[in-house]
């Protein structure tokens, strides 16, 4: 991810978004992608497993898991609004001594973060533009899971995010969406060993879950 978009998801997700964001989480639990998603991995079984969420967030998919018997969770963040809340939200329900926090752009931070049982990338790839090295540098790390929400690819949705950016260029932002082929994704992630386990659509977004055999 260049260091535009970076400093560009610093300014999108801001103090004010991301406090509605945790507001609407302790009001009304998962939105429904983030939902059916962490519904998946936890049929798979989760328990004593270990979680890497990429783009984590205000920390759903960590704060579900680990409540499901998750042993500990690893999150990788490059908005700072973002990382305070996950660990406020962490703290709150009694699960910070269980989440390991990291600010900055997972494919810098790769090297230095250990491979999880499930990795997990909740609408993340779509904020990447170098989708290749942030699905090849977070596949290899999926021990048993990986799980992605991200966009649908149709012409539809591919005219929706661009009507964004031109918004986002209108308003002088940096921050940007992208439109990833989903071919290009499976094939990266099936090349590490991991076979698809759950499909489903909602609206514009896929969810899938890989399985390594």
């Amino acid at each position: 991810m260049g260091c535009c978009q970076c400093q560009g998801i610093e300014c999108h997700f801001d103090q004010k978004k991301v406090n509605k964001k945790l507001q609407q989480y302790r009001q009304q639990g998962p939105v429904k992608t983030t939902r059916l998603l962490i519904e998946a991995l936890k049929a798979e079984g989760v328990s004593g497993m270990t979680l890497l969420d990429i783009g984590g967030g205000i920390g759903v998919i960590q704060s579900e898991l680990l409540e499901a018997g998750v042993a500990g969770a690893t999150s990788v963040e490059a908005a700072s609004a973002y990382v305070e809340a996950a660990r406020v939200e962490a703290e709150r329900r009694g699960y910070a001594a269980r989440v390991i926090h990291y600010l900055g752009n997972f494919s810098e931070l790769a090297g230095q973060i250990p491979p999880a049982d499930i990795v997990t990338l909740d609408r993340v790839i779509c904020c990447y533009d170098d989708m290749p090295g942030l699905v090849e540098q977070s596949a290899v790390r999926a021990n048993k899971l990986y799980g992605l929400v991200y966009p649908r690819d149709t012409w539809w949705v591919k005219l929706g995010l661009a009507l964004e950016n031109f918004t986002h260029w209108l308003r002088r932002e940096q921050f940007r969406v992208f439109a990833h082929p989903t071919k290009a994704v499976e094939a990266l992630v099936q090349r590490h060993g991991l076979k698809p386990c759950f499909y489903q659509q909602v609206g514009s977004w896929q969810i899938v879950v890989y399985k390594r055999n």
